[in-house]
């Protein structure tokens, strides 16, 4: 049998119960996309992410209960962000921002002009650590 550790996590925010709910599966090599899918619908999270260390890199597909997606919701926001915080730097004429989540949950993306780049972070909560034992 083998098995992988399971994390979920509450993205975007310092509280539990709150921000993004997501999982993280992390892998020693890719599985098949059809246990990944299987993984991603049993958490039915909005998203699950699976993670394959390559040397100091890393790996990342994300799937939702239904279909893999290029990236997660989360790093679309924070695209979104990535896209629209070289206008409002020069506008506002500043490199640092920080945006709120305005959902029931809450979330908070902090985010820095520096050198033509995005720089995108954010606190994370660890709400469970787990084991899936797969066949």
């Amino acid at each position: 049998m083998k098995s992988v550790k399971i994390y979920q996590v509450d993205a975007l925010t310092d509280k539990i119960f709150s921000g993004n709910p997501t999982a993280v599966c992390i892998l020693d090599t890719w599985i098949s996309d059809e246990l990944m899918q299987s993984i991603a619908n049993e958490n039915n999270l909005a998203e699950t992410a699976f993670v394959v260390p390559k040397g100091e890199d890393f790996e990342i597909r994300w799937l939702t209960p239904a279909v893999e997606v290029d990236l997660c919701g989360h790093a679309t926001l924070g695209s979104a962000h990535t896209s629209l915080l070289p206008v409002w730097a020069k506008k506002m004429g500043k490199n640092q921002f920080v945006a709120n989540q305005l959902s029931t949950r809450g979330g908070q993306l902090v985010c820095e002009f520096k050198n033509d780049r995005c720089l995108i972070g954010g606190k994370a909560r660890l709400y469970l650590t787990g084991e899936l034992t797969l066949d």
